[in-house]
């Protein structure tokens, strides 16, 4: 057992509309809390990449050459214990405010005409915050990936910068990460820039598109196997359908070498939002979540690509306590992410970090601090994170470990199911992995009963449990993941049962 004691498809290759149904069926009548699931290996679904599972920090934490290094055994470990292929995403707000120092005797270059100044909050200029990325930092971080085994996404200033800075910083990257560089992503939240770089009367997804054009071109210019993903955006689905637009006219010689279009998704926010209740977060039905799959994935079909959601979490802002960093958020980042497979995505990154940069990429200071009942209680910064840094040392929150459930799709083929659960708040996915073991999860989101599921036409498995005491626990447990030791089910009468306790998951690995 590990722990922390902080603190439905019916879809075929011609068909990928069909995915948009995860589950057939979900129950919420008044029955007994039993389940009944039933799986169809015949109509399978997506395939779940090997490296779906990443995390997404702010690029800002390169200003330290030593964070991303080989040299942070304590970040290594927990990234290596999450996923042994994942992608880090380097990105945020803070990707349009640094600025590549090639040289020790560098200075920051001037601001481009283009860029139309905003005040954030507080009164700072985005600027404020600038910082330098610099070969050391690069270097580091090839060595990081390399320990981990992980893969990067890297961000590049679009925001405060020009092609030309661009193109040469993407020279160095590129030559120093080399295939663990799985592509380019310029430019941050760009239908935000209105509130930091650009003016409002003028900003547009064309104009977006056309900027972005310039740096791309740049870029692959010096760096002819560049590859991009586009445009991250914040909440604006329909400048994904502007953008695969615009490339699909391209003539295709002209046109950059996309790897995915993307996007952020954040469940609510700010912190001080009274709907981010943690009974919101689990009731499930966020019709937001499968109506931007449906846009991206229309997008990205146009043209040839992948989809990914690159940066997002429970609350925006650094997330809430008592709301992000609970065992709550833990179910919902398993759901979450399992939702996302269902729909095709390449992979989902969930925000993080250090509590500085983030708070840097909000101009300064984390909202949620605001919301603690003891502030000087230890807690994560931000609150939201994965993987915090307390008492010296990496430790795996709530989400971490709701990632870490998902990650056992991770190269699997799903498949159709029909899963009626009654009364009980609870979702089913199911899988098959190329060894031919199929693998069932179940999400039981109800805060005070438990469910017994009963799955025909399975022989017999190992199931393993995420728990916690109550939804409301700074902590998460894995039951047998690490060393195999689950519980062993077998078969009664053509069934397959176990029960899953209120506010818990389990995974059945089926024979």
């Amino acid at each position: 057992m590990s722990s922390i004691t902080r603190r439905r498809f019916v879809a075929t290759a011609a068909a990928a509309a069909a995915l948009a149904q995860p589950l057939r069926s979900l129950a919420q009548a008044t029955a007994p809390a039993v389940g009944t699931l039933r799986l169809y290996p015949e109509q399978p679904g997506a395939a779940v990449p090997g490296n779906f599972i990443g995390l997404s920090y702010e690029i800002q934490e390169l200003s330290d050459p030593s964070f991303f290094a080989p040299s942070n055994t304590g970040l290594i470990a927990q990234f290596r214990a999450l996923a042994p292929h994942g992608v880090l995403r380097l990105g945020g707000n803070t990707s349009d405010v640094g600025w590549w120092k090639p040289t020790a005797d560098a200075t920051e270059p001037p601001l481009p005409a283009n860029v139309a100044l905003q005040t954030l909050r507080g009164g700072k200029s985005p600027m404020s915050l600038s910082y330098e990325v610099t070969p050391e930092a690069v270097r580091n971080l090839r060595g990081f990936l390399d320990a981990t085994g992980w893969t990067t996404l890297f961000g590049i200033n679009l925001g405060s910068s020009t092609p030309e800075r661009a193109a040469e910083e993407a020279v160095f990257v590129a030559k120093e990460l080399g295939p663990k560089l799985e592509y380019f992503q310029v430019g941050n939240e760009p239908d935000g820039f209105t509130w930091r770089f650009r003016d409002r009367a003028t900003w547009n997804a064309d104009v977006y598109f056309d900027q972005w054009l310039a740096s791309a071109n740049a870029i692959r210019a010096r760096v002819p196997e560049a590859k991009f993903g586009l445009p991250d955006t914040a909440g604006s689905p329909q400048w994904s359908t502007v953008v695969s637009e615009r490339l699909a006219a391209l003539p295709e010689h002209e046109r950059p070498n996309v790897a995915a279009i993307t996007h952020h998704y954040y469940f609510t926010g700010p912190p001080s939002n009274p709907n981010a209740t943690i009974e919101n977060l689990l009731k499930g039905g966020d019709q937001r979540v499968l109506a931007v799959a449906d846009t991206t994935r229309e997008a990205a079909a146009k043209v040839g690509t992948k989809y990914r959601m690159t940066e997002g979490n429970t609350c925006y802002r650094g997330g809430k306590p008592g709301f992000s960093d609970v065992f709550a958020a833990g179910l919902w980042a398993a759901d979450y992410a399992l939702t996302l497979a269902s729909q095709g995505y390449a992979g989902v990154n969930l925000h993080g970090g250090g509590g500085k940069s983030v708070a840097d990429s909000l101009g300064g200071s984390l909202p949620g601090e605001a919301l603690m009942a003891d502030p000087s209680a230890p807690h994560p910064r931000p609150f939201y994170t994965p993987i915090a840094y307390m008492d010296g040392k990496y430790v795996a929150e709530p989400v971490y470990y709701g990632l870490k459930f998902a990650q056992h799709f991770a190269g699997a083929r799903l498949m159709a199911v029909d899963f009626e659960a009654g009364r009980i708040n609870a979702t089913a996915y199911a899988g098959k992995h190329p060894n031919g073991k199929s693998v069932v999860a179940i999400i039981n989101k109800d805060e005070k009963e438990a469910v017994t599921v009963s799955a025909r036409g399975l022989r017999g498995g190992t199931l393993y449990r995420l728990t916690a005491p109550a939804l409301t626990s700074h902590e998460a447990h894995l039951s047998g993941f690490e060393d195999g030791s689950g519980e062993k089910l077998s078969a009664k009468d053509g069934s397959l049962s176990w029960d899953v306790a209120a506010g818990s998951a389990v995974l059945v690995v089926a024979e």
